[in-house]
């Protein structure tokens, strides 16, 4: 099986992603027809991308085939789309130690599958296509158990860490480079509408079934504890902790949503943000 590496280029992402899936044919041939028909048949990432969430959220509404077509204009139309999704894959590269090889996002991954599929629904929001961004999202919720509002505005280079129970509302907004685990809510505080959810900024770390509520900006480089609920802006660089939240370490890990350290420091501050 060959050596995950971390690479800096599609051409290299995808030459490795086609190195992993012949190993994988070669030493499990029962595997050697998926093999072929998500990776190995494909020109480049985005042909297989395509490929792998038609074959994932088709139905008998919406055809894999229409799928595929919608998710190929898309990628025609805003190739920031393919370039965000070689960033989400080189972030589980870098970020989770269970990985072997970048076939298991690719093909197992339920974060990195709903976050591409969602990319194509937030691609056909902005086109003014809600019934069709909203079935994406409705297919997503079912198979994935993540709920992510097409109108939702995602970086690059998103971690979505196991993935199962994370919500994300209508106009959050998240930044690059962000880590997630499963659970967390981007949420709402009321029945409000308008700019009514939060902004996430660059780097951060969200820890398991973290509650971020209202239109807030958690900063550049924080780190949101497990179980937390915030309620109030968070400092950039900072980590908050508790319900509701409060400050208990400024400055935190310089990048914490790269090292994914979860802990705290032995020493806090413990004041209301």
């Amino acid at each position: 099986m060959p050596k995950l590496e971390v690479v800096a280029s599609q051409d290299s992402m995808w030459t490795q992603l086609r190195a992993s899936a012949e190993a994988a044919a070669r030493s499990e041939p029962h595997l050697g027809s998926l093999m072929n028909a998500t990776i190995l048949s494909h020109i480049d990432l985005a042909n297989a991308l395509s490929f792998q969430i038609a074959r994932k959220i088709g139905d008998a509404e919406l055809a894999p085939m229409s799928v595929r077509e919608v998710c190929a204009f898309a990628y025609w139309s805003d190739p920031t789309i393919v370039a965000a999704a070689e960033a989400d894959l080189q972030a589980v590269a870098e970020r989770d130690p269970a990985i072997k090889t970048l076939l298991q996002p690719f093909l197992y991954f339920k974060g990195f599958q709903a976050l591409q599929a969602s990319r194509v629904a937030h691609w056909l929001w902005t086109q003014g296509r809600e019934t069709l961004a909203f079935h994406f999202q409705s297919r997503i919720s079912e198979l994935f158990q993540i709920d992510i509002h097409p109108g939702a505005r995602l970086g690059s280079g998103l971690f979505l860490d196991h993935g199962t129970g994370i919500v994300i509302g209508e106009t959050a907004v998240v930044g690059d480079e962000v880590s997630m685990l499963h659970g967390v809510t981007l949420g709402g505080t009321g029945a409000e509408r308008g700019d009514r959810h939060p902004k996430i900024g660059k780097g951060v770390l969200l820890g398991a079934g973290a509650k971020v509520l209202g239109n807030i900006t958690v900063g550049d480089y924080a780190k949101v504890a497990s179980g937390s609920v915030v309620l109030k802006p968070v400092p950039a660089g900072c980590t908050v902790a508790g319900v509701p939240a409060r400050l208990v370490n400024c400055p935190t890990d310089a990048t914490p949503a790269r090292t994914m350290d979860h802990t705290l420091a032995d020493v806090v501050y413990d004041f209301v943000i």
